[in-house]
Formats: C-alpha cells, structure tokens, sequence
C-alpha cells in the first residue's frame, strides 16, 4: 500500500476508484433547459425522501440549476454510456439538440428520460458551497422506477454496466 500526501491528484486518482451510479441531472424554467452528467449523487433521508448532487461552480449549467430550482436525477441504465458522454460535454453537442432527441417524456414538467432506471424529480431544498462544487440537497416529490434493468457505473475513468437481473 502506498501512502502519499493528499493532492489533488492523488484525490482524484483515489475517488476514480470509487464505483458510482451515472446520472443525468436535467432543469427546464425560466433560467433556461439544460442537463449534465453528473456521479456524486448520494441519498440523504428518507424523511422527508432528499438527495444530494454535486455540480462543479465553473460549469455554465450551475446558475440555470440554481435558478430554476426545480430539478430531475435521471438514472441511467446500463445502456446509457453514450448519453452519459453526450451530457459530460464531451460531444459537443448543443443542449438543444440533446432535449431534441426522441428519448424524452415530452409531458413531465422537468426533462425525464423515458428510459431512466430512477427518474426523481425534486426541489433543491438547500445548498453548500464546498471549493469547486454545490452541494445541492434536493427534496424528492415523485419517482418513476424501472425493474429488471441493467446499471451503469462509472469506475476507474470508465463506464461498465451492471446486470440487474439474475
């Protein structure tokens, strides 16, 4: 075992390590429509059902999440590394052509992906600004589940899916 000074490298290496759900965090309002990948995500209470989501300050999504203030965390299944690349800004691709896609639950009042594992749409209740990133607290007031799916996971700077059934 190796025992090193905690950078910020040294960090990062470390939590590339830690196994996590990916997501698509996503908000439409009057500061706009958008959506990013996001994998530190943990649950807080159930009571009432909160979550909390990181997003990183310089991102120019932050202000529209924090001003629209209502959001959904979209679970992706195993099937969703593409989309998970396309929402991580690595594409390039436009917001508006990602909302433009056919995979969307055009009736829901924040963008839900019809295909998420979770899609839990939420007020953030509160907020913490910790160096890079706020910690969004996000009150949960409904869910939609999805049964029998595959999960992806993001582990070691890669995207592997997680059979959901036996």
């Amino acid at each position: 075992m190796t025992q090193t000074a905690v950078s910020r490298r040294a960090f990062r290496d470390a939590m590339a390590r830690l196994p996590a759900a990916v997501n698509i965090l996503t908000t439409d309002g009057p500061y706009g429509r958008c959506g990013i990948t996001v994998s530190a995500v943990c649950s807080v209470t159930d009571t009432p059902p909160t979550v909390l989501v990181c997003v990183n300050r310089s991102s120019s999504s932050h202000p529209v999440f924090v001003g629209n203030g209502r959001v959904c965390l979209n679970v992706l299944t195993g099937r969703g590394a593409q989309l998970a690349v396309h929402f991580s800004g690595a594409t390039k691709t436009p917001m508006d052509d990602r909302f433009a896609w056919d995979i969307w639950d055009r009736t829901a009042e924040q963008p839900v992906l019809r295909e998420a594992q979770v899609a839990a749409v939420g007020t953030i209740c509160d907020r913490k600004e910790i160096g890079s990133h706020t910690v969004l607290f996000v009150q949960i007031e409904h869910m939609t589940t999805r049964a029998e799916v595959d999960s992806l996971v993001y582990v070691n700077r890669q995207f592997h899916r997680i059979l959901g059934h036996s």
